[in-house]
């Protein structure tokens, strides 16, 4: 089995770059999609943020305001921290055991693992390649107003609150420019498939 991290920044294209893996061949494993499973309702997950945040960050359905929380932690870097170390066990723990599934199901296939905060915990060497997702900074900025509907101060704050995409793509195996249109992108994808399946790369193996 390949494993590939995938990560990039908020409103970088990571999505598109997902999509296009998967219907690649590949199985994506999405840690927003866990993060959101690891707080459902009675999860140890979700009594650990109400303990931590205090019981104004649900909905009177008693599910995790999502808003509100992240009005919290974009604003307060040392709140943030507290959440993804309460977060980021749990939803490794489930990622391990997905991968595992995977491995005993099909031992070649190739897996994506969608984390935004990748480098920002230091996993980079915990794949066998990782695919940084970049574009320019001004037109994350645009994406991001457009996509959430927010004004260019808060998708600033937002985005000032990540590692920048260009240290990002230092430590990256590959770099995907998504600043062009899709078909750019789905060629780059492309490519790196075809690169690493050729070659089959393990993590003692270095691609240039």
């Amino acid at each position: 089995m390949i494993t590939i991290g995938l990560t990039g920044g908020i409103a970088s294209g990571k999505s598109l770059v997902a999509q296009i893996l998967k219907r690649q061949g590949c199985t994506v494993i999405d840690t927003d999609v866990i993060a959101r499973e690891v707080v459902a309702p009675g999860t140890e997950g979700l009594q650990a943020v109400v303990t931590e945040f205090g019981p104004q960050v649900l909905t009177e359905e008693g599910v995790i305001n999502r808003g509100r929380l992240a009005s919290i932690i974009f604003a307060d870097a040392g709140r943030r921290a507290i959440l993804n170390s309460i977060l980021h066990p749990l939803i490794m723990r489930t990622v391990r055991e997905q991968s595992a599934a995977i491995e005993s199901g099909d031992p070649d296939a190739m897996v994506v693992v969608d984390v935004p905060l990748l480098i920002e915990c230091g996993m980079q060497n915990d794949f066998d390649a990782v695919i940084v997702v970049w574009t320019p900074r001004e037109q994350q900025i645009s994406r991001l107003m457009a996509r959430d509907s927010l004004g260019e101060e808060a998708a600033r704050q937002r985005i000032a609150s990540q590692m920048p995409l260009d240290q990002k793509r230092a430590r990256a195996t590959f770099v995907i420019e998504n600043d062009a249109a899709r078909e750019k992108t789905e060629a780059q994808v492309q490519e790196i498939l075809l690169r690493l399946r050729a070659t089959g790369k393990g993590r003692s193996e270095k691609l240039e």
